[in-house]
């Protein structure tokens, strides 16, 4: 009996991170627990392995890292409960973009900036405004062409400020230059 306990420990869906038996542990190991596989879907699999972003929250600075895939669901911060996204655009990175891109369902206005671009400067208060005025509607992103040079090639920017309009995944507008917030909120209506 003791062989089997020590054996057959580290194997108990009940040392699950979630603390039952779930899917996560026929993930962990296959062929162990045939009644939990069964439960484990596609989705499941796929929520182990997808790219999480990091976003501060406004009102407590507490960091909270989202699922890509979640952030059309109006996300609120775990430690105070307030809105994430109160109108905010959202920094992206090369780590991050293109799983938030790719989950996103509403479209995506990106910004690409510079810290040493005075007509990035200029615009960034018209962004933030459009932001806030185009929540629920649009997602506002801005990335800094200097910290992120891969994604600054491939979308082939060369002027700065340049925003691109994109809807599942794929370039459908684009404007160079600063805009008041008026033709940030046109261009992201489409």
């Amino acid at each position: 009996m003791s062989g089997i306990r020590s054996g057959w420990a580290h194997y108990s869906p009940w040392r699950c991170r979630a603390g039952a038996a779930c899917a996560a542990s026929a993930l962990r190991w296959p062929g162990v627990w045939p009644w939990l596989e069964s439960t484990a879907s596609h989705t499941q699999m796929q929520r182990m392995n997808e790219t999480r972003i990091q976003l501060p929250c406004p009102h407590c600075n507490a960091t909270n890292r989202l699922p890509a895939v979640r952030i059309d669901d109006a996300p609120v911060c775990g430690k105070c409960r307030q809105p994430l996204l109160q109108g905010q655009p959202l920094d992206l990175g090369d780590d991050s973009f293109d799983a938030v891109v790719a989950a996103a369902k509403l479209p995506v206005l990106v910004d690409f900036w510079a810290a040493w671009c005075g007509p990035c400067k200029m615009m960034a208060p018209a962004f933030k405004q459009a932001a806030a005025q185009l929540q629920g509607k649009a997602l506002l992103v801005k990335v800094d062409s200097d910290a992120n040079p891969r994604l600054s090639a491939r979308y082939g920017i060369r002027s700065l400020p340049t925003l691109l309009r994109l809807q599942g995944g794929v370039e459908t507008q684009r404007q160079s230059g600063a805009v008041p917030a008026s033709a940030i909120m046109a261009l992201a209506g489409g």
